[in-house]
C-alpha cells in the first residue's frame, strides 16, 4: 500500500488558496487556522501556509529542460490515473487556466511515456499533474 505524503507550500492568501485548490481542483478541506489550510489532495496532506510577504508576483520562477520544455522548479503534483488526467484537462482547461507547458505526452514511445502538464496555483507555486498508460511499468522505468 502506498502511503499519503505530506507537503506544505506558502500562499499568499488563503482565500484564494481554497479557491483555487478547494474549488478548482475539488480537493476538500480538512483542518485550518488563520495561518493556514489543510487538503486532501488525492488522498495526500496538502497543506498551505499564509506568507502575505509573497505579494502579486507570488514564488520565483527557475526552469531545467525537459523534453524540449522548460520545467518549472521546484514543483509538485500527482499521478492520476489516465481518466481522471484527462479529466482534469477538461476542467482546468474549461476554467481558463493559464498552462506553464500545455498538456501533452512526453517520452512518446519510451519507457517512461506519460501524459503531462503544468500550471501555477495564483501564488505562483509550480504543479504538475501526470499519468502513464501503463503505471506499474512504466512510473520508474529507465
Amino acid at each position: 500500500m502506498l502511503t499519503p505524503f505530506h507537503l506544505a507550500v506558502q500562499v499568499r492568501d488563503l482565500a484564494e488558496a481554497r479557491r483555487f485548490y478547494g474549488e478548482l481542483l475539488g480537493c476538500p478541506e480538512g483542518r485550518s487556522s488563520d495561518t493556514w489550510v489543510d487538503f486532501n489532495l488525492y488522498g495526500h496532506q496538502f497543506v498551505c501556509h499564509l506568507n502575505p510577504a509573497l505579494g502579486d508576483e507570488g514564488v520565483g520562477d527557475h526552469r531545467n529542460p525537459v523534453d524540449g520544455h522548460g520545467v518549472p522548479v521546484p514543483h509538485f503534483g500527482v499521478v492520476l490515473t489516465m481518466a481522471d488526467w484527462e479529466a482534469l484537462v477538461d476542467r482546468l482547461t474549461g476554467a481558463g487556466v493559464r498552462f506553464e507547458i500545455e498538456p501533452y505526452v512526453r517520452f512518446k514511445g519510451e519507457p517512461g511515456e506519460q501524459a503531462t502538464m503544468f500550471f501555477r496555483d495564483p501564488s505562483g507555486n509550480a504543479i504538475e499533474f501526470k499519468a502513464f498508460r501503463d503505471i506499474e511499468g512504466q512510473l520508474f522505468a529507465t
